[in-house]
């Protein structure tokens, strides 16, 4: 475990000094983005594209795309997570249904059919994607 300085790598978020331990591994991977960091400053600095968006070499993209913030990434991976969960609480049969109707593009007579029983017993789908939006409705 190696002790490392949170505003040494945020400056923008901590202002005084913050200490955290860290696995080997974390340290590896921190130590791993300041070198492509650096590369990528040594490069700009080099070629003079400091002001250039029209490179090949990457550097106008991540002028225009930067990379997402852990708290973007982690608010991703909930709004990916969320309908997920929805889906687990719904009956076996319910989430068949669902998944086969918006993953596979099965339209109801072929879920019908696939199952051997009258196509009206398959509006089950109906009532799946109202529970998901109740489930839903805090992201409106």
């Amino acid at each position: 475990m190696k002790e490392i300085n949170l505003r040494e790598l945020y400056p923008n978020m901590y202002k005084t000094d913050t200490y955290v331990e860290v696995s080997d591994d974390v340290l590896e991977v921190i130590k791993v983005h300041a070198r492509a960091e650096a590369v990528r400053e040594r490069k700009m600095y080099r070629y003079k594209a400091y002001y250039s968006l029209d490179r090949d070499d990457g550097i106008g993209h991540d002028d225009l795309y930067r990379p997402a913030t852990p708290k973007e990434i982690i608010l991703e991976q909930t709004i990916r997570e969320k309908p997920y969960a929805a889906v687990m609480e719904l009956p076996e049969k319910q989430a068949k249904r669902l998944y086969a109707h918006f993953y596979f593009s099965m339209s109801k007579a072929e879920i019908a059919r696939q199952e051997g029983v009258a196509e009206n017993a398959v509006q089950s789908i109906n009532r799946g994607l109202k529970h998901l939006a109740d489930h839903m409705e805090e992201y409106r």
